[in-house]
């Protein structure tokens, strides 16, 4: 594994040693226009060789590839080791040393989480559709040790002052936690401002995990880190990583 370009976020948390995880960005990569330019998704009209290539430079960064997902904003969370090629899944969980658990966004949130022991690590894909469906709660039940002894961390996505949501994104929210309205500024017109950030913040609490770092980063302002799929639409994805070295 070569040194990380300084482009590239590290997590700031006290996960065991043993566990690696990191964050790409847009920088490091050879994509072109919209997608300039380390954009690693195959699946936003990107050139393939383009592609291709980032992901041979990502590879370059790990012990091993990684286990991509077909990400579909659900539930549904996969042993990483033991899933096919790319399994329909939007989080991952490992035990095994070298299997890179990964997840793809431009605006979504993204949720590290690790064990204290580093015997397990996991990641979800929590946009809304996914975290109002439960991915954040299926991920840590895959991971099958007791809640507190689990550390989070909250990678980039579209932040609080940013993300416009509609009635409907609300009331999915509040109709499972009436604290979840919190997570809501009021924009009239059946708007609201949704908070990302304190949204997973709330769930992982209500899970029985408090250990939880990351957040105040966001996609749709920070272009020159991040892809943002509701500011460009046309765009690429980045990358979260984790694995038990």
């Amino acid at each position: 594994m070569t040194a990380l370009p300084r482009e590239w976020i590290a997590p700031e948390w006290s996960a065991p040693a043993s566990v690696r995880a990191f964050v790409t960005t847009r920088a490091g990569g050879v994509s072109q226009g919209p997608y300039a330019a380390f954009n690693l998704a195959t699946r936003v009209g990107d050139d393939p060789a383009a592609v291709g290539r980032n992901r041979e430079i990502l590879r370059s960064h790990l012990p091993a590839d990684v286990v991509w997902l077909h990400q579909v904003h659900g539930a549904e969370v996969v042993d990483a080791a033991a899933a096919g090629s790319l399994p329909r899944a939007d989080g991952a969980v490992a035990r095994t040393r070298r299997t890179v658990c990964g997840v793809l966004t431009a605006d979504c949130l993204p949720v590290l989480l690790a064990a204290r022991d580093g015997s397990v690590v996991g990641v979800a894909h929590a946009g809304w559709r996914g975290m109002a469906a439960g991915v954040v709660e299926a991920t840590l039940a895959r991971m099958a040790v007791r809640p507190e002894s689990i550390l989070a961390w909250l990678g980039p996505c579209i932040g609080p002052a940013a993300y416009e949501v509609g009635r409907e994104v609300h009331d999915a929210f509040v109709a499972a936690s009436a604290s979840a309205a919190q997570a809501f500024a009021p924009r009239g017109h059946g708007k609201f401002l949704a908070d990302l950030y304190q949204l997973a913040r709330q769930r992982l609490a209500a899970s029985g995990v408090h250990d939880v770092l990351g957040g105040g980063f966001c996609t749709y302002t920070d272009a020159d880190r991040f892809y943002s799929y509701r500011r460009e639409r046309t765009t690429g994805r980045f990358a979260t990583l984790v694995w038990i070295d």
